[in-house]
């Protein structure tokens, strides 16, 4: 199998399961460390021509991460498209075994069942903590309804206040952030790069964790990490 992969965890998920299928993949692509193979550009932005280019037996993407008339287009250049939906822990499993399995992989990779177990293997939050999650600022966007993140802070026992609002990713002025008093902000580093000098500082007197982007939104190898890096960065906070 040749494949190209639009998704970075995806790109991690086959590379660390089959070396050598990965013919291409985006330039946010950026694990494994060192990967080599042709990058194709962005996840919003594909270079579909340079991909067809490349004659691969599937491209994989995903419903949220990639546009769907580059997908379209891919389709009509003649090539396979294998589309992911992830928006919450249980459902990256069923889903991460369904892309591997169409790469060719002859079997379901030991590491996948080491993050469904760590996963599995956590205890009910006794006692949520509320918290707003930006994921941009300029304007500022926090998480909001139905998606894989929320539902990984959720399983951590973190309960993030934009969880009902209707836009998965809605804009919020930052003093109305502020104004609902959260007992934590949550911080990741991607997809946009917040850091101890730039996002705390919006926040006077509230918590701020500083979280991995890559253990808070990828599914992948990742996965097996998430539970206990998160929650040490979710933990620190609270110092």
């Amino acid at each position: 199998m040749r494949v190209v992969s639009l998704v970075p965890s995806l790109t991690e998920a086959v590379a660390a399961t089959l070396p050598g299928a990965l013919a291409g993949a985006t330039d946010w692509c950026t694990h494994p460390p060192g990967l080599d193979v042709t990058r194709v550009g962005g996840t919003k932005n594909p270079d579909v021509e340079r991909i067809r280019a490349l004659a691969p037996d599937l491209v994989i993407a995903n419903e949220e991460e990639n546009r769907a008339p580059d997908l379209d287009a891919l389709r009509a250049a003649g090539l396979t498209v294998l589309v992911t939906e992830v928006r919450s822990v249980p459902q990256a499993f069923p889903e991460l075994e369904r892309v591997l399995t169409a790469c060719g992989a002859p079997a379901r990779p030991r590491w996948l069942d080491e993050a469904e177990a760590a996963w599995s293997a956590l205890p009910v939050p006794a006692s949520p903590r509320t918290a707003v999650v930006p994921v941009w600022r300029r304007p500022w966007m926090v998480l909001g309804r139905d998606t894989f993140a929320g539902d990984v802070l959720a399983r951590l026992g973190v309960h993030h206040l934009y969880t009902d609002h209707p836009d998965r990713y809605p804009r919020v002025p930052l003093y109305e952030l502020t104004a609902a008093a959260p007992d934590l902000v949550v911080l990741p580093d991607e997809p946009y790069r917040f850091t101890a000098d730039d996002g705390p500082e919006a926040f006077p007197g509230l918590p701020c964790a500083l979280v991995s982007g890559r253990h808070l939104t990828w599914y992948g190898p990742s996965l097996a990490a998430a539970p206990r890096v998160l929650a040490g960065a979710l933990r620190a906070a609270r110092r």
